[in-house]
């Protein structure tokens, strides 16, 4: 909990040495004091950093087929101008007071930046294909791009993109590579209500379009629910991300991830935030492709806005979950040895780095 007029003593390499519950205990002339709070840095639990340079393509609230249209046409830009945008876009969450990613991998455009260090990543290489063949290429393919990740030293792990782009099959194949470098899953999962639509009545928008590229049945067939898709990773540790049109009876025992600003760019909804446990909940800034800004403090004031979190559990959903979720397990609290990171924050509207 909150300390009043703590004192928090950190080596300057940023690892915490110890923590005061009173500053009277230090002598004045070695304390620097600051108006505001302290904070542990931020954990963005979802990203998409390679597609920073798709930023203000896609329109406001046209639902998710027609942003999944944008998306597609990420590959029609110069590489330069990619590897630019990613290297901006990691600056921008720095400065906002970011800590830690976890990122969204279909390329190897965002290991170059990601090897300088500035922040800690754990990618997810995603995999799709809805339908039955070429699951074995799809396989090879995503395990060829987690070796890129890891030869650089970074974590990786392949994952599921979404309920309705993974077939039974390539979902059982996903789960099968699992290997004992991997510690986590994560999937998108009800950020459109056409998602629900798709697996509990067998109609709909989405279920249009993925009969029309003869996606394999196998992906609503013998699912009642989009929480379904999970049981072929049964026993895994997954985070589910976005989860806006989640019930609390879909809610099972994992880790969540909201995306606020993004729910409100694409689908112009947000989720019912007393459905979630606070200590599993953590929050993401998704891409520059479905938002403005990455900034986890944004997406807390978007959240304070639309649940009954005090400040101390908006704090917790912003750090400590996400680095658990991730397993960073040197960030997230004010812990002696670790090396979480200070924010400063004087005020809702205005975030400082200071160490």
């Amino acid at each position: 909990p909150p300390i009043k007029k703590g004192v928090l003593q950190i080596s300057d390499k940023g690892e915490v040495i110890s923590i005061f519950k009173d500053r009277k205990l230090i002598e004045y002339n070695k304390l620097e004091i600051f108006e505001g709070f302290l904070c542990p840095g931020f954990v963005n639990a979802h990203c998409h950093l390679e597609l920073s340079h798709l930023n203000g393509i896609a329109k406001k609230g046209k639902g998710l087929l027609d942003f999944i249209s944008v998306i597609q046409t990420r590959n029609n830009f110069d590489i330069n101008d990619i590897l630019t945008s990613i290297e901006n876009a990691e600056q921008q969450m720095k400065k906002n007071g970011i800590v830690a990613v976890g990122d969204i991998c279909n390329t190897s455009d965002t290991i170059h930046q990601k090897q300088k260090g500035n922040l800690q990543y754990y990618n997810f290489v995603e995999v799709f294909g809805v339908q039955d063949i070429d699951m074995n290429q799809i396989i090879i393919a995503a395990k060829d791009l987690r070796n890129q990740f890891r030869i650089s030293g970074l974590k990786s792990t392949i994952t599921p993109h979404a309920t309705y782009s993974v077939p039974k099959k390539l979902m059982e194949e996903i789960a099968k590579v699992f290997d004992e470098q991997d510690e986590l899953l994560t999937i998108h999962i009800q950020e459109t209500i056409e998602e629900n639509n798709l697996f509990e009545n067998k109609y709909g928008e989405l279920f249009c379009w993925l009969k029309k590229i003869n996606a394999s049945s196998t992906i609503w067939q013998g699912r009642k629910k989009a929480v379904d898709v999970l049981n072929a990773l049964a026993n895994k540790k997954v985070l589910l991300v976005h989860n806006t049109f989640a019930t609390k009876e879909d809610i099972v025992s994992q880790y969540y991830c909201t995306c606020p600003k993004a729910n409100l760019y694409i689908e112009k909804a947000l989720p019912d935030y007393s459905i979630f446990d606070v200590d599993k909940l953590c929050v993401g800034t998704d891409s520059l492709a479905s938002n403005s800004s990455l900034s986890i403090l944004e997406e807390l004031k978007i959240i304070k806005e639309s649940s009954n979190f005090d400040l101390n559990t908006l704090l917790k959903i912003a750090s400590k979950n996400g680095a658990e979720a991730l397993g960073f397990a040197n960030l997230g609290t004010f812990e002696k040895g670790k090396t979480p990171g200070v924010n400063l924050i004087s005020s809702l509207d205005e975030i400082k780095i200071i160490a």
